[in-house]
Parts: structure tokens; C-alpha cells; sequence
């Protein structure tokens, strides 16, 4: 059977069952990848493994990319939902990079899937595949929430995405293995506390 182009919108699962199938393909290019990495994880593969038709698979997901931006996407979902509460007494940019810490250690466990994961949302065309706002939508919120930030200003979305950016090219050090684990959290902490500092709401928290 053909693949569907990859200029085709892919399709949204709206009823439980188209649900659970989505869910059950995300599961499976998440075991695949974090098996054999990006480049030989084989479409059909995921639709076997995930018990779906060929033409299902590439309904939702029409290429790689689309597929692991998704795996990214739902895992970013999952591991906002896991977060505990900041620890009494931390700063708040402290609390940030606990939070960033924690998600990196969770990603370089599974190195291979974290390169895949990355590799297509860092390639992907925001305009063309969902996942990829959605992943910058919930760190951001999850960074404000941490922060206690209910109305950021403009100064604080791009010092956020900065410091995205920053983390993630942080993260690519270490998947390549230009950095350690103790100085990629190093890094890490030292990177919130540099660009959380001079938040538009730093003074007013200090003083309360």
C-alpha cells in the first residue's frame, strides 16, 4: 500500500477507541525507538507492534517525524502530570532546573528513543506537525507554574525559550558524549539561574 503524503493533515482520534489505538501506536514507536534508534525503526514495525492497519498508522502520524514528535509530545504530557511539588524554600529558578534535571535524567536513560525524540522535533515544521507547539506549550507552563508566574510578560516567554533552547542543545552535548551526566545537570542549574534571575517578577517575589 502507498504511504499517504506527508503534506496530508494527519487525522485527530476523537472516540475512545480511536483513542486507544493513537496511545497503543505512541507505545509502541516508544519501545521501538528506545530499541534501535531513529533510523531503523520501520513504519510497518510500529503498525505490527501496535496491532494496526499500515493505512492507520500513517493516518495519524505520515512520517517518522510526525511519529516521535508525538512519542515526545505524550511523554512531556506524562511526565507534567507525574511532577511533585518544589521543595520548601527553593528558589525559583532552583526549582526550575530541579524540574529540568529530572526530565534530562529521565530522557538519557533511554538514550536512543531521547535522540529520536529530539532529532524530529527539533526538524519538524511547527506549521505542519501539532506535536511540536504542544511540547513547547506544556514546558513553558510547566516552568511557569514552577516559577509561580501566573501572568507572564513578554520578557518572561523569551527568557523561557531561551532557556529551552539552551536545554536542549545541553542535552545534545550529552547524548553525543561531549558532556558528562554531572556536568550536564551542572550546566543545566547553572543555565536557569542565569536566565530565570532577571524574570520580570524576580524583584517582587524577593520582596514578599
Amino acid at each position: 500500500m502507498p504511504r499517504i503524503a506527508e503534506v496530508r493533515a494527519p487525522a485527530e482520534p476523537s472516540s475512545p477507541e480511536q483513542r486507544a489505538r493513537h496511545l497503543r501506536i505512541l507505545r509502541a514507536a516508544a519501545r521501538m525507538g528506545a530499541e534501535k534508534g531513529l533510523e531503523r525503526v520501520q513504519m510497518h514495525e510500529v503498525a505490527k507492534e501496535a496491532g494496526v492497519a499500515i493505512a492507520t498508522l500513517y493516518r495519524y502520524f505520515p512520517s517518522k517525524t510526525h511519529l516521535f514528535t508525538a512519542v515526545m509530545a505524550e511523554q512531556v504530557d506524562r511526565f507534567e502530570e507525574s511532577l511533585p511539588q518544589p521543595k520548601p524554600g527553593t528558589a525559583p529558578e532552583d526549582a526550575v532546573a530541579d524540574v529540568l534535571v529530572l526530565a534530562s535524567r529521565q530522557l538519557l536513560s533511554r538514550p536512543a528513543l531521547a535522540i529520536a525524540m529530539l532529532q524530529s522535533a527539533n526538524s519538524a515544521n511547527a506549521a505542519a506537525v501539532a506535536g511540536t507547539g504542544r511540547i513547547d506549550r506544556t514546558f513553558r507552563q510547566i516552568v511557569l507554574r514552577t516559577l509561580g508566574i501566573r501572568e507572564p510578560t513578554v520578557m518572561d516567554v523569551t527568557l523561557i525559550r531561551l532557556l529551552m533552547q539552551c536545554w536542549h542543545g545541553v542535552l545534545q552535548s550529552s547524548l553525543n558524549g561531549l558532556s558528562s551526566v554531572p556536568d550536564t545537570e551542572s550546566d543545566i542549574r547553572i543555565a536557569c539561574r542565569l536566565l530565570l534571575a532577571p524574570r520580570s517578577n524576580a524583584a517582587r517575589r524577593s520582596d514578599a
